[in-house]
């Protein structure tokens, strides 16, 4: 199960982090992204992570701005936000994929698996 936190109301400029937090698998065998789906929009793919941590891809509307990061203590995994614009508003949804084998260790996968329910993230002056 992936449950995500952190969404809410934010102005242009600021910042926000997401969290996913998995329960009933163990997240450092897994290749992770964040997704996101504004209104009347199809789902863009925002940031992925490997399983290994060392292929991170980013949407092109966010690279330089948000960063995706993992923490296999607590089994959770973010979206750190940065220089929102209103043009992030949208439900953020997490997903992971695995447990990867070796030699996929290193690639973002094409499908997920396993979503959380989504968080709502509204960037508005």
């Amino acid at each position: 199960q992936l449950v995500e936190s952190g969404g809410g109301s934010v102005h242009p400029g600021g910042s926000l982090r997401l969290s996913c937090r998995a329960s009933g698998i163990t997240l450092a065998y897994y290749a992770l992204a964040w997704f996101r789906q504004a209104p009347g929009k199809e789902r863009e793919g925002v940031a992925c992570m490997s399983e290994s941590g060392n292929t991170i891809e980013y949407g092109g509307s966010v690279q330089g701005r948000f960063t995706i990061s993992r923490d296999s203590a607590k089994n959770t995994f973010y979206l750190q936000m940065e220089n929102v614009k209103p043009s992030d508003t949208a439900l953020y949804y997490c997903a992971t994929e695995g447990p990867i084998l070796s030699p996929l260790v290193d690639v973002c996968p094409d499908e997920f698996g396993f979503w959380g329910r989504g968080t709502q993230v509204t960037v508005s002056s």
